[in-house]
């Protein structure tokens, strides 16, 4: 049972039948829209429901879904059960479209994700749901056929559609030639004679083909006058000499129309006997079109399908008001998410709080979504919300004034109080808003205490909305009520529009008076007048809900952090457990590079063993030989298992020092106060640098831009200050100048390896001019270090730019004698010669 009458225009669903309908592609889902009712029963409800997340599912991943033609022909159909009646050739191409529409339906939702059969012998199919809903539909794969021998692609009667019509039609397509060579043949006469302009062409009147003629030589042309132009500048003459072709004409055309008719009229009484199967097809392709509409709008509302269960439950996460929704996306805002529960423990939810704080919006939600899911319709919450089902659902809100009735406001919340007490049971929900307003407060909360109290006797569901202290009282100390509150934020004097259980609300009377401006004389007074008692008791429950604000935002984000803490540690176990496979990993790499080791070794003591026995060596010596080799394989492999397991388990010691050094550092740095970023001083002349990387200190003689000249020691070189490091002055003692000058065995290897490397050219065409100049630099440094005589510098002619930077650079280098432009034979100018000292 829905009360009242207009319970749908009362929450809004009126306008979700109205978006439901603008998503359809026929009548036919539209009629399914107007006939989309409340249900109670569990099974019905989430059959329909798992149809639409099914189709959801088929929208969001499949491409080749058939919704091309949905036409409804039930009318044509319904129409030609009367004998002698049939459907016209568009009728009949609509028929024939969506017959194809309804097989290829049929044939996709009855495809199989393999071609293998489960144990129980039932087919694995990718909409079970939508599936049993096709199960027994025809497809009339005949019929179609029989269409398609009548009609062409274009929903046209084909020429062969009959014997008959076909000679109609080439007697027609005959005649109509010999028609027109004849009026041309008259008309090209006419225009040689001057009676007709030059660009005139046969045209149609009245189905005959005619001649546009002036009125003055109307009479130069033999035949009859059909008709003539508005204006009285032309009439259409029909010649004599094809007037009897014209009459043949007429009579072909209508000798063609009975025989399309009667092909017509035949096929309609071949299709006559199906009928009443080919609604009952068409009754699928309503249903499909409809459901396909309420998947189209649950992925408008974001919408899904919660934990649907067969008792009376309803515990929400997010949920969304979806009109509401839609109209504050429109300027860009966003629906604060709801959060209700009702349990057979707390089934009656008493919600106070300000006026304009969201209390009716909270219970339109509801109502709503309640609604919405019962009429099989997805709806905007978290999927892991609970819904349940009822079998009432009463509602009481807005003014219901009736002058006709002789109603006044209170008198309609008394009416529909009646009903409902009369009415509901423990499978209802009641929706209240201002719940016992509309009269004298004191017996106004009084009789709505009453009522409230037969309610809860008769373990209904509910959510009623009031400002009534009583009923904040009564909800504390009755079993099955609880008390909840629209929270506002009384220091911004602003709603939140969050709904909290478990305490009621202040209606903030007094701060909304004040933020409006009401004089502050009127306020005290009204103070005075309701007592100090009851003032301090209000803000000790605004006190009240803001600490529990408090602690609930505290708590929340204790859980954040709780989860992620818990896949921080998940984090962790997966990086040890793949570093357990790793280490299993080596070390099965470890033993098979060890047995390859000694499967070698094997080898090749075995031929020296073979060639000691090709020699004649003694027996003896040969099995001690053998008996060495075992031992020495045993022992290799104890060592390699044995360091391979220390060298894992040392790395995976490190691993863990590491991970805990950083713990302590972060801890470290979270207690210790930000130390002040160090100023790094630039380099500057006389200040003693070395190359980063090595140990040779040398002092800086003069900065040009971005390069330094540095000294090291007889050595004058162009350094990019990038390179460079500042350092300490080297001490001038004996030791120290005889460490400098020794040089390792390992250091006259490697100036030996790069003095074999060295190449005595470079290319720098296409490089910009620092970068060339940074090449040619580290170029002429290695050349002086391994003691080149002579290098060759190849930078092309081009603009001449880079020649001269270079040579520029090479007149500052000590280490250079001479340069000059090759030989033209070898290059000329596009190649620099450069001598060393």
């Amino acid at each position: 049972m829905i009360y009242p009458q207009n319970f749908e225009q009362k929450i809004g669903f009126d306008q979700i039948r109205q978006l439901l309908k603008n998503k359809c592609l026929s009548t036919l889902g539209e009629e399914r829209v107007d006939d989309m009712a409340f249900s109670d029963d569990y099974t019905d409800i989430n059959r329909r429901l798992e149809q639409v997340v099914e189709f959801v599912r088929i929208i969001q991943e499949e491409d080749s879904f058939p919704n091309q033609y949905f036409f409804d022909v039930r009318t044509s159909l319904k129409r030609i059960r009367v004998e002698g009646l049939y459907m016209d050739e568009q009728e009949l191409f609509d028929l024939r479209r969506s017959l194809e529409t309804i097989r290829d339906i049929v044939r996709f939702l009855q495809q199989t994700d393999d071609d293998e059969e489960y144990a129980d012998g039932e087919e694995n199919s990718s909409y079970p749901a939508l599936k049993e809903l096709a199960g027994d539909i025809l497809v009339f794969p005949q019929l179609i056929t029989r269409i398609n021998n009548i009609l062409d692609k274009f929903g046209k009667i084909k020429d062969n559609a009959s014997t008959e019509l076909l000679r109609i039609r080439r007697e027609l397509s005959a005649t109509t030639g010999s028609i027109s060579r004849s009026l041309n043949a008259i008309l090209r006469t006419a225009q040689s004679e001057g009676y007709v302009d030059k660009d005139v062409t046969p045209t149609m009147r009245d189905g005959r083909l005619v001649i546009p003629v002036a009125p003055g030589m109307k009479r130069k042309i033999k035949g009859i006058v059909h008709d003539e132009s508005a204006t009285g500048k032309t009439v259409f003459i029909e010649p004599a000499e094809v007037v009897e072709a014209n009459n043949r004409i007429r009579e072909l055309e209508g000798e063609e129309r009975r025989e399309i008719i009667r092909i017509l009229t035949e096929f309609s009484s071949v299709i006559r006997p199906q009928i009443p199967a080919l609604l009952q097809s068409y009754e699928f392709l309503a249903e499909i079109d409809f459901i396909r509409a309420k998947a189209l709008l649950g992925l408008e509302f974001k919408a899904g399908k919660p934990s649907f269960e067969d008792r009376q439950i309803l515990d929400w996460f997010d949920a969304i008001h979806p009109l509401l929704q839609l109209s504050l996306a429109k300027h860009g805002k966003k629906v604060i998410p709801l959060e209700i529960e009702l349990t057979p423990q707390q089934r009656i939810l008493l919600i106070s709080g300000p006026n304009a704080g969201g209390k009716s919006v909270c219970l339109k939600t509801v109502g709503l979504l309640q609604y919405m899911l019962q009429c099989g319709l997805l709806v905007p919450m978290h999927e892991r919300s609970h819904a349940g089902v009822f079998s009432h659902i009463f509602i009481d809100i807005g003014d219901e004034q009736s002058i006709e009735d002789d109603l006044s406001t209170y008198s309609s919340h008394l009416t529909n109080m009646k009903v409902m007490m009369k009415s509901c049971n423990e499978k209802s929900l009641i929706l209240i808003d201002e719940f016992g307003g509309g009269t004298e407060p004191q017996i106004g909360g009084a009789i709505a205490e009453a009522v409230l109290k037969r309610f809860n006797l008769k373990q209904t569901f509910g959510v009623i909305t009031t400002h009534y202290q009583n009923l904040k009282h009564f909800a504390e100390s009755h079993e099955g009520v609880v008390n909840g509150a629209m929270l506002y934020d009384r220091h911004e004097m602003r709603a939140l529009f969050q709904l909290q259980i478990g305490n009621p609300g202040s209606s903030f009377a007094v701060e909304i008076a004040r933020k409006i401006g009401l004089p502050e004389e009127v306020i005290a007074d009204a103070s005075e007048i309701v007592g100090s008692e009851y003032i301090q008791s209000d803000k000790y429950l605004q006190d009240i809900v803001r600490d529990k604000r408090y602690w609930e935002t505290k708590r929340q984000n204790i859980r954040k952090r709780e989860k992620q803490m818990e896949e921080t540690i998940a984090r962790y176990e997966k990086d040890i457990e793949e570093l357990e496979r790793s280490r299993k990993e080596i070390l099965k790499k470890a033993k098979e590079a060890a047995e390859q080791l000694l499967q070698e070794s094997n080898a090749k003591i075995e031929n020296t063993i073979r060639t000691i026995k090709e020699a004649q060596a003694e027996k003896e010596m040969t099995r001690l030989a053998r008996q060495e080799l075992a031992d020495f394989k045993e022992q290799v492999a104890d060592i390699e298992k044995q360091s391979m397991e220390e060298k894992i388990a040392r790395k995976m010691d490190k691993l863990r020092e590491k991970q805990e050094r950083k713990k302590e550092k972060k801890a470290q740095q979270q207690k210790a106060p930000a130390q002040p970023t160090p100023v790094i001083k630039p380099i500057a002349e006389d200040d003693y640098v070395r190359i980063k990387g090595q140990t040779s200190v040398g002092q800086v003689l003069e900065i040009n831009g971005k390069n330094a000249v540095v000294m090291f020691g007889l050595m004058k070189t162009n350094v990019k200050l990038d390179r460079l490091e500042r350092t300490e002055a080297p001490q001038q003692n004996k030791a120290l100048t005889k460490a400098t000058t020794f040089v390792s065995s390992e250091t006259q290897e490697r100036m030996y390896e790069k003095k074999l490397n060295f190449k005595q050219d470079i290319d720098v065409r296409g490089m910009r001019g620092d970068e060339a100049i940074q090449a040619v630099t580290y170029f002429i440094d290695d050349a002086i270090l391994v003691g080149v005589s002579r290098v060759r510098i190849l930078h092309g002619t081009g603009t001449g730019i880079l020649r001269t930077l270079i040579r520029q650079y090479l007149a500052t280098v000590p280490g250079v004698a001479h340069f000059q432009d090759e030989h033209v034979q070898f290059g000329g100018a596009g190649i620099t010669v450069v001598d060393l000292k």
